[in-house]
């Protein structure tokens, strides 16, 4: 999981880049994306089109159907261990919510999980810290234990070294969404001056996501002994078994907070997680309409279509057990992941002019700002108009070390 992390910072940086220099307007909002790059970007624009169709089918698979229905299996188990409300009432709590606000209704929700989410990252934090304080004297020796079983040192998991070098690869792909074209979905709609600027966002994003939350949260199970090892990796075959009768997922995390702080450390994380994955299903909602209006256009009908379709596939994740829905889940990630990263290399020589672009501002002591034709980029929506007059007004196209030709 930490070398996908240090290696997806970089894809998650480039895809970033691209999505910000494709960008469009769509119903007046900023819109853009892998669709938009591959479609755009890609000198052969047959395959360009084909590759954007794909992705957007895999958009479909992924945020659209796969990936809401098991983040409403997992808020409904964090809140049912919590709090013992059945599985149907969490489910339909959580699109009820999602559903106000991805309609168009009270967005004042939108503006509240916004303000809460970071406040709840920190909470998160701060009880994994205290766990890890009550354990402290653990610490090395569950370090030990990490790297001894990931080199086959541990004669228990020699055996399983290739499975949970599979599910560590998978699960720190799908932390932090690096590749697999989600991320650009978002960052497009951003105003920033230069592409770079939000890539270098989304990789130091990575490294928070994966080697600080996961990290701090796999040390939690660990150090508080509630978890259980697989041989198969979904729990069919026990090699270890330290949380008994406990489904692997977010169920772990729950067991430890609630072993070391009570039982009112399980009820927090329920809450902090249905937070968490109120945020992340408006990401896929978005996600899943931005795919839509690249395949559509600007129709208002299709998106109203597509938000009630989201909905119905939230409910989805209170309909199948956990064992189903994780495998469900990377097929969504993964769908997306190969169109996305094989499109981003075949971009590589615009991305490299956009990045050189930026280091040759930065190098003279100058705030980035972007023109897309001079990195051979088409701006039909005039979305960076701003910043183009902007560089004119600076005189970056007579400035010779920035190499630019002169513009009226």
């Amino acid at each position: 999981m930490w070398i996908t992390a240090i290696l997806g910072a970089s894809t998650g940086m480039v895809e970033c880049i691209l999505g910000q220099a494709y960008k469009t307007r769509n119903l007046g909002e900023l819109t853009g994306g892998p669709a938009f790059y591959m479609s755009k970007g890609i000198k052969n624009k047959t395959l360009g089109k084909i590759l954007a169709v794909l992705f957007c089918i895999a958009v479909f698979i992924g945020p659209g159907f796969l990936l809401p229905a098991m983040q409403t299996q997992t808020a409904a188990t964090a809140v049912k261990g919590a709090f013992g409300i059945p599985f149907v009432v969490v489910g339909i709590g959580m699109v009820i919510i999602v559903g106000v606000v991805t309609m168009g209704g009270i967005k004042r929700i939108g503006q509240v999980a916004e303000f809460l989410a970071p406040i709840m990252c920190g909470l998160y934090l701060l009880v994994m810290v205290i766990i890890m304080i009550v354990n402290a004297e653990r610490i090395p020796s569950v370090f030990g234990s990490i790297f001894a079983s990931a080199f086959g040192k541990d004669a228990v998991f020699g055996g399983i070294v290739g499975s949970a070098l599979s599910w560590g690869i998978k699960r720190g792909f799908f932390s932090n969404d690096a590749g697999n074209g989600m991320s650009p979905l978002i960052s497009a709609t951003t105003d920033t001056s230069h592409p770079v600027k939000q890539g270098l966002v989304q990789g130091f994003s990575v490294y928070v996501d994966t080697l600080l939350v996961c990290t701090c949260t796999g040390l939690s199970v660990l150090l508080a002994g509630t978890y259980n090892v697989a041989a198969d990796g979904v729990g069919d075959v026990l090699l270890v078994e330290h949380a008994k009768g406990i489904q692997y997922g977010i169920a772990f995390m729950q067991e430890a907070m609630a072993t070391t702080i009570g039982q009112a450390g399980a009820m927090l994380l329920a809450v902090i997680l249905f937070i968490f994955i109120f945020t992340t299903m408006l990401s896929y909602s978005y996600q899943l309409e931005s795919t839509c209006k690249y395949l559509f256009g600007e129709n208002k009908w299709v998106v109203t279509f597509v938000r009630i379709l989201f909905l119905i596939f939230c409910m989805f994740g209170i309909l199948i057990d956990g064992d189903t829905i994780w495998p469900m889940g990377d097929i969504g990630v993964g769908c997306m992941l190969w169109v996305n990263t094989f499109s981003i290399l075949l971009l590589t020589p615009v991305l490299m002019r956009i990045v050189k672009d930026y280091e040759k501002q930065r190098a003279q002591g100058l705030n980035p700002l972007f023109d897309p034709a001079t990195v051979g980029i088409e701006d039909e929506a005039g979305v960076w108009n701003q910043y183009v007059e902007e560089k004119k007004k600076r005189g970056d196209y007579e400035n010779p070390a920035l190499g630019y030709e002169k513009k009226n």
